[in-house]
């Protein structure tokens, strides 16, 4: 595994976790947090296999 893929699996998780904080506390809206947590997702899919 290389370093940038090591750096989406560890940046992913985090990216998820904030997001899910924020709508907790009210700052995002569902949809916000489900795109971000789609949008992240996907993002660190995508670049993972062409590392």
């Amino acid at each position: 595994m290389s370093e940038a893929q090591l750096g989406l699996v560890t940046a992913t998780p985090i990216i998820i976790i904030f997001a899910v904080a924020l709508r907790r506390m009210g700052v995002l809206s569902t949809a916000g947090t489900v795109s971000a947590v789609a949008l992240s997702v996907a993002i660190a899919v995508v670049l993972f296999t062409t590392q």
